[in-house]
C-alpha cells in the first residue's frame, strides 16, 4: 500500500484510544520522547530482575523459530526465537495486568504477551506491528479484535553489544535496558497507521537479548 492509502483508513475509535492512553501515561508521570511523527513512552525499572528472570526462564523453555504473518514472507527477515507466554500463569498474568492497569487498557483487547530471545547475529528488519489490510490474513484479524493500536515491549535483559530497537523513520534509537518498558502508539492522531512507528530489532553483536511483546487490539481480541 501507498502512504496515500494508509493515511486514509482513519478511525475515530482508534484516535480516541491514542489519545486517551497519551493522556494517561502522562498523568501517571512516565517519561518520553518525541520526535515529529512519533512518541515513545517509557518507565525505567518496570520489572524486577526477578521477574525478567522468571520471563527468561519461560522463553527459553518454549522457544520456536519466530514466524512471520505475511503473505510472502521471507526467513531472512526475522531470525530471532519466540513463544506466546502462560496467559494464565500467576506470575504472567501479574505483570499482563500491569501493563493493562498502566496505560488504561482492557485485559480483554490484549493479546498474549510473546517472549523473543535473539541470539548473536539475529535480527528483525524493519517492520510495522499494525495489520496491512490488504493481506490476506486480515479478514481473520479483523474478526479477532480489529487492527492492533498500541504495542507495549519490557527489555529482560541487556545484551553485551547490539540489539538495539530502530525506529529510523523517526529517528529514535532505544538502546535495552533490563526491566524498562517501552510503549508507543501504532495510529496516528486521525486513528490511521502510522508509518513512522515502523522499527527494527538490530542485529545483536554479543550477549543475548530478551524481550516480552504486548499487543492491543482496537476491539477485544478474546
Amino acid at each position: 500500500m501507498t502512504p496515500e492509502q494508509f493515511a486514509l483508513q482513519t478511525s475515530e475509535a482508534r484516535a480516541r484510544i491514542g489519545a486517551e492512553v497519551g493522556v494517561r501515561l502522562a498523568a501517571a508521570g512516565v517519561q518520553s520522547v518525541r520526535s515529529p511523527g512519533l512518541t515513545l513512552w517509557y518507565l525505567e525499572q518496570f520489572l524486577t530482575l526477578a521477574d525478567s528472570s522468571y520471563l527468561i526462564e519461560q522463553i527459553e523453555h518454549d522457544r520456536q523459530p519466530s514466524t512471520l504473518l505475511s503473505d510472502s514472507p521471507d526467513e531472512a527477515f526475522r531470525t530471532s526465537d519466540s513463544c506466546n507466554l502462560n496467559r494464565w500463569d500467576e506470575r504472567v498474568r501479574a505483570i499482563d495486568l500491569r501493563i493493562c492497569e498502566l496505560m488504561g487498557l482492557e485485559e480483554r483487547s490484549g493479546e498474549t504477551l510473546q517472549g523473543q530471545r535473539y541470539a548473536p547475529g539475529q535480527y528483525f528488519r524493519t517492520h510495522h506491528d499494525f495489520f496491512h489490510t490488504d493481506q490476506s490474513y486480515w479478514a481473520d484479524q479483523e474478526k479477532t479484535g480489529g487492527q492492533r493500536t498500541w504495542t507495549a515491549m519490557i527489555f529482560l535483559n541487556q545484551p553485551e553489544a547490539g540489539g538495539e530497537t530502530a525506529f529510523e523513520a523517526a529517528g529514535l534509537t532505544v538502546n535495552p535496558r533490563t526491566g524498562m518498558l517501552l510503549m508507543w502508539n501504532n495510529m496516528d492522531a486521525n486513528g490511521a497507521p502510522n508509518l513512522y512507528a515502523a522499527h527494527a530489532g538490530q542485529t545483536v553483536q554479543a550477549g543475548v537479548k530478551y524481550i516480552v511483546t504486548k499487543w492491543f487490539r482496537e476491539g477485544n481480541w478474546f
